[in-house]
């Protein structure tokens, strides 16, 4: 007896479309697990960069509360107070922008939606228009 190998052309239109629909479940679990990774990528790389604003924040905040009184009064010896107290004042503000910008510059760099998704889902809809016809 000779095998019988059922080809695209020989099988069923149920068979097809049983198939398609099995073939589309798979496609669109396993875009949704893409999805879900690229994202999860992303919004890890967005809270580091958050925690380094936190961290240059706090940085900020404790240089200033901790030195403030005593570079104004050592410079008040030289000086008028109020102008020492302007010079520290824009130092610290000085410092904490070098701590602060270059985790602002890295946040605006992150694109919050799922590229890689978009465009495999792109290709997964030629895929199927290409499997009705």
């Amino acid at each position: 007896m000779a095998q019988q190998h059922m080809t695209k052309e020989d099988r069923s239109l149920g068979e097809l479309f049983t198939e398609l629909a099995a073939d589309t479940g798979t496609l669109v679990r396993q875009e949704v697990a893409l999805a879900q990774a690229e994202i999860t990528h992303k919004v890890t790389k967005a809270g580091k960069n958050v925690g380094s604003l936190v961290v240059g924040g706090a940085v900020a905040y404790l240089a200033v509360m901790s030195l403030t009184a005593a570079i104004i009064i050592g410079l008040a010896a030289f000086m008028p107070a109020w102008l020492s107290a302007l010079i520290v004042a824009v130092i610290f503000g000085a410092v904490s922008f070098f701590l602060i910008s270059p985790a602002l510059a890295e946040l605006k760099k992150t694109d919050p939606m799922p590229r890689e998704t978009i465009e495999t889902l792109k290709e997964d809809a030629q895929w199927l228009k290409n499997e009705v016809k």
